[in-house]
């Protein structure tokens, strides 16, 4: 069923990356993993209702070219636990951010949720449970162009019917980043694709201010960011 229900879509997708990458892992040439977003103005918090959620995850410029892509992402989250929203549906306006490359305020390329196991439907459980959750930007304007992912990773609450709302749960921004890099460390294989995805961490500090100053919720964090290094190769 779930193969079915993703078919033209993930052939689609297999048939990009069976293009662009060799048989074995191919990382990108880039010579920086990201710019600093404050060197241009930016901020590591993105914008939503006059506050903003830490940009608390980094996925490195230096990754896979593949993976730094939409489509490329989408594959890579499905590997470790997330797919995209319930049905392609999103509701709420998107969040934006800044990440100092001369693009200013730019909307979310997207929301990646945990899938529960399930690919297809699993992300509409979380309107349910509750769970992980990331939104996506890339840094590409033309004064910074590292072409590096700046993810904004957090944990929901479980609501009890759909007529109420989500909210982060107490450390739900320290919780969902290391819970989102937890399953992303190590190598893992796509659910269906014959893919693998080979992945780093490595902590930063000093680009993040902790505590709770504009950040949504007034939920605290400890303004550490993840670096995180994928590489990729197809994996029969």
């Amino acid at each position: 069923m779930v193969t079915a229900a993703l078919s033209v879509a993930t052939i689609a997708l297999i048939c990009q990356f069976a293009l662009a990458l060799p048989a074995e892992t191919q990382a990108a040439d880039a010579l920086v993993d990201f710019f600093p977003v404050a060197n241009g103005g930016g901020s590591m918090l993105d914008k939503s209702g006059g506050l903003g959620e830490p940009l608390n995850v980094i996925i490195s410029a230096k990754s896979s070219s593949t993976v730094l892509t939409k489509s490329g992402l989408t594959l890579f989250a499905q590997a470790i636990g997330f797919s995209t929203e319930c049905l392609g549906l999103h509701l709420g306006d998107p969040q934006t951010a800044n990440l100092g490359d001369g693009n200013g305020d730019v909307n979310e390329m997207g929301v990646w949720r945990a899938d529960f196991g399930n690919v297809a439907v699993g992300t509409c459980l979380e309107s349910l449970q509750g769970g992980n959750h990331f939104r996506a930007w890339t840094q590409n304007g033309s004064s910074a162009n590292s072409g590096a992912l700046f993810l904004a990773a957090n944990r929901l609450t479980q609501t009890q019917d759909l007529s109420q709302h989500h909210t982060i749960i107490p450390n739900g921004y320290n919780i969902g980043r290391d819970e989102l890099v937890a399953a992303a460390v190590g190598t893992h294989k796509h659910p269906i694709l014959p893919l693998s995805f080979t992945t780093t961490s490595t902590s930063l500090t000093g680009l993040l201010a902790a505590g709770t100053q504009g950040v949504n919720h007034n939920i605290s964090q400890d303004g550490i960011v993840k670096l995180l290094t994928v590489t990729t190769k197809i994996s029969f």
